[in-house]
């Protein structure tokens, strides 16, 4: 499943979000963990993006907030090996830090288009925006990578607004 969250990295040392900013998570939230880097989305659960952002853009952690958290764990950046042979290390490495917080992502393959795309519709359907699809002899990547991909039932884009127009005519009023 694809998690509506807050990117997470954990460097081995410190939480972090995918521009690199410290995220400021209350201690026990992080008590026990590892040095080995992970890689993750920091979770409220479904359709519940606005929480996620808001918990971990503060400063001062609220630790009522972080309690409803998780840390959905789904690489291992440092482990030399393929996705598969990441994935067995990742689930043996969340299991030792066993704390009810901090989850493998459950992954599954699936052997058919038409079995994949039932999937994304009984995700979907229980609340989730759909699903990341990953080559198991993938080795890590950072960025966009044509190994790891989104799948929706909608298509969506990432653009950066770099400037605007007033409208004319019958678009006055418009941008």
């Amino acid at each position: 499943e694809k998690y509506d969250g807050v990117r997470g990295y954990w460097d081995g040392h410190s939480l972090r979000t995918r521009g690199g900013e410290t995220v400021v998570a209350p201690a026990w939230f992080t008590a026990g963990w590892p040095t080995t880097p992970m890689d993750g989305e920091l979770w409220a659960g479904r359709g519940r993006f606005a929480h996620a952002q808001s918990t971990t853009r503060q400063q001062q952690p609220d630790d009522a907030a972080w309690r409803q958290m998780r840390f959905m764990v789904f690489d291992l950046p440092a482990h030399g090996g393929v996705f598969d042979e990441r994935l067995a290390a990742l689930k043996t490495l969340v299991a030792s830090i066993q704390h009810d917080w901090v989850r493998a992502v459950p992954q599954q393959r699936v052997a058919t288009d038409a079995a994949l795309q039932a999937l994304l519709q009984r995700t979907v359907r229980s609340g989730g925006e759909g699903l990341m699809l990953h080559r198991t002899d993938a080795v890590y990547e950072t960025g966009r990578s044509d190994t790891l991909l989104k799948l929706k039932p909608w298509l969506d884009a990432e653009a950066e607004v770099i400037g605007h127009r007033a409208g004319k005519g019958r678009h006055t009023g418009w941008l």
